[in-house]
C-alpha cells in the first residue's frame, strides 16, 4: 500500500505464557513500538479451555491442537495468564505480523520477536512467545473473543446496548 492510502486497522497481539515466565513482555512491547502504533486495551488473562479452543478453532483437526491448547493455557511453563493488547493504527496488522516474525521460529528473522525468543520444543510444540491476528476478518474476530466493549478505550464495532435480569459480578470484599 502506499503512504497516502494506509488504512487504519486493530489487531489482537497476545503475548504468551512462555513470554510472560520468561519476563520478556516489556521486551516485546518495545519492539512492537517500532510500529508506531497505539495500545487500546490490555490485561492480562488466564485462559479458559472455552477461550483457547474458540480462539484456535481453525486448527482443531490439527494433531498437535491438544498441545497448542495447554500451551496457550500455561500449563507447559507453569504460568497461567498471558497479556492480551489491541494494537491500533495504520496497517496495524501487517506491522505487527513483521515485527512478530514467521510462525515457526527457526525460519523467523532473527531480529524478529519470534526469531530473538522463539523456539521449538523436543516435542514440536512452537514456543513463539506471542499471537498476532493474521488478517482484518480474525482481528476483528479476535479481538471480540478477547475483549468485552468497554475493555477497549475507542469504540471499534458496533454494539447494543443490553439489560440482563440476573448478573452476577465478584466484587471486593
Amino acid at each position: 500500500m502506499s503512504k497516502g492510502k494506509e488504512k487504519v486497522q486493530s489487531t489482537l497481539v497476545v503475548v504468551k505464557p512462555d513470554g510472560l515466565k520468561k519476563s520478556l513482555t516489556g521486551n516485546i512491547i518495545t519492539k512492537l513500538s517500532e510500529a508506531r502504533l497505539i495500545i487500546i486495551a490490555a490485561r492480562v488473562v488466564k485462559v479458559s479451555n472455552e477461550l483457547a479452543t474458540e480462539h484456535y478453532k481453525q486448527l482443531k483437526d490439527k494433531p498437535f491442537f491438544p498441545e497448542l491448547i495447554s500451551y496457550i493455557q500455561g500449563k507447559h511453563h507453569n504460568c497461567e495468564r498471558v497479556m492480551a493488547l489491541v494494537y491500533q493504527g495504520p496497517n496495524a496488522i501487517e506491522h505487527v505480523r513483521s515485527i512478530a516474525g514467521s510462525t515457526n521460529p527457526e525460519e523467523a528473522d532473527p531480529t524478529s520477536i519470534r526469531g530473538a525468543y522463539g523456539r521449538i520444543t523436543t516435542k514440536g510444540v512452537y514456543e513463539n512467545v506471542i499471537h498476532a491476528s493474521s488478517d482484518e476478518k480474525e482481528s476483528e474476530r479476535e479481538i471480540k473473543l478477547w475483549f468485552k466493549p468497554e475493555e477497549i478505550v475507542v469504540p471499534l464495532y458496533p454494539t447494543l446496548n443490553t439489560t440482563k435480569k440476573t448478573v452476577h459480578v465478584l466484587e471486593w470484599a
